[in-house]
């Protein structure tokens, strides 16, 4: 984005997979994680952009995948707020001009901190380097702020830390969101995301049992390694993808019903499930969803999974918790 004249000109964010593909000059950056996006991350973000922009330069984030837990801490069954995909498109919202997903693996973390940011000032121009409470980079984590602030005195660039956003449960963090997540607690992630909790897949066929009992479900196929809240029912809206919009368009602009949505392995009828099923009941629609993106917000969770002794006990269980889902999304 650049100013000219009084006049905002937009242009289209650009995303690459390597700073090699980029040449910038002065790049307002800031460098880290950012899975989720959460009210933290846009403490660090929103001077950011607000800040290049102003200046008419670009607001440009640098962040890694695999996560580094998973490349240096071996860390296979970890699990992401956002996937990649969704990542991009929140910076987006919140202004980022440029990011660059760079591949993360054992030799880049051994370059010193020096090597790394003579990379990123020659590729990015770099005018002015953002950085959260806990920037650790380079070999051994010894770029903390004082020392990437000295390494830029020789580079040109300064340094803004930022310090981290509390609240009244504390430090918010992309962990202790996962920790609410994975306890059921979406109200609680959600106050530290500053959205819902959302999770988004294709509507996959299931074994018509809800069809049978007259409650048809939307057995949603979520993205692999990403997060999926504990087992349990569930308050939702469930968007559904405006096919208008093309292909590709992605979810969360067409339009929304109150969901009944179930997380787990439905103890009733299939209790050896080897993995958790998501069931999304979509109230007052009646339409057929089967290949469709749906995109669930976890609103608030309503009660844990429990064994029935009979369908009809089921059922009397159901009805309760659409009539409480709808009370509590009204």
């Amino acid at each position: 984005m650049a100013a000219q004249e009084g006049v905002l000109l937009v242009i289209p964010l650009i995303h690459t997979l390597s700073l090699d593909d980029l040449s910038l000059q002065n790049a307002w950056l800031t460098i880290g994680i950012f899975d989720g996006v959460h009210r933290g991350h846009r403490e660090i973000l929103r001077p950011l952009v607000s800040g290049a922009h102003a200046a008419g330069e670009p607001a440009a984030v640098l962040t890694f995948t695999p996560h580094p837990a998973v490349v240096l801490g071996g860390k296979t069954d970890f699990k992401y707020l956002t996937t990649p995909e969704e990542r991009l498109v929140l910076l987006e919202s919140l202004g980022v001009d440029v990011v660059i997903t760079q591949a993360f693996s054992r030799e880049f973390a051994d370059q010193t901190a020096e090597e790394f940011l003579r990379h990123v000032a020659r590729t990015l121009g770099l005018r002015r380097l953002f950085i959260g409470y806990d920037t650790a980079l380079g070999r051994g984590r010894e770029g903390n702020a004082a020392r990437l602030a000295e390494i830029g005195k020789e580079l040109g660039y300064t340094v803004q830390a930022v310090p981290p956003l509390s609240d009244e449960m504390g430090l918010i963090s992309s962990t202790r969101i996962r920790r609410s997540i994975t306890a059921g607690d979406v109200s609680a992630a959600a106050g530290a995301l500053g959205r819902y909790f959302d999770l988004t897949g294709s509507v996959t066929h299931g074994d018509g049992r809800g069809h049978r009992i007259n409650v048809p479900t939307a057995n949603i196929q979520g993205p692999a390694g990403k997060i999926i809240p504990a087992n349990g029912i569930y308050a939702c809206w469930a968007w559904l993808e405006d096919s208008s919009r093309g292909p590709g368009a992605g979810t969360g602009e067409g339009k929304k019903y109150p969901a009944a949505t179930n997380v787990g392995v439905r103890p009733t009828f299939t209790p050896d499930l080897p993995t958790p099923a998501v069931e999304a009941h979509l109230l007052d629609f009646s339409q057929d969803l089967y290949g469709q993106q749906v995109r669930l917000e976890f609103v608030e969770y309503l009660r844990p999974e429990v064994k029935y002794s009979s369908v009809e006990a089921l059922l009397v269980q159901i009805h309760a918790d659409i009539d409480l889902t709808r009370e509590i999304l009204a």
